[in-house]
């Protein structure tokens, strides 16, 4: 089992940033994958970024150019810094961890709205 705990998020006006933080503990494993998916009221939950034990990235479309994925592999954290934020990228933003034969381990969301 693998224990997400998540922080940041919050009420940001257009244009604005924020910073999202998750710390996993518990079963971690050196080949792994962390990041960031969100869901937004009557939509499916989608990839926003995420990052491998190995540095690669992957980013939606959406977001390119805007947002960046980060991890401190020692503290098994990744972070997700969103910058021009848009009121499109309103959405529960859930941290995952991604490990071989386990699967998924998800956070417990954190909102972020981005409103004037």
């Amino acid at each position: 089992q693998v224990q997400l705990v998540e922080s940041g998020g919050g009420l940001v006006q257009p244009g604005g940033s924020l910073r999202l933080s998750c710390a996993a503990s518990g079963r971690v494993s050196s080949i792994n994958t962390m990041g960031w998916y969100r869901q937004a009221p009557g939509k499916q939950r989608e990839l926003v970024a995420r990052m491998s034990n190995g540095g690669s990235t992957n980013y939606a479309d959406s977001v390119k150019g805007r947002f960046t994925v980060s991890r401190d592999y020692a503290k098994n954290t990744v972070n997700l810094q969103m910058n021009s934020l848009k009121p499109e990228d309103t959405a529960v933003y859930y941290c995952n961890y991604w490990r071989p034969i386990f699967g998924d381990s998800w956070g417990q969301g954190t909102q972020v709205t981005v409103s004037s």
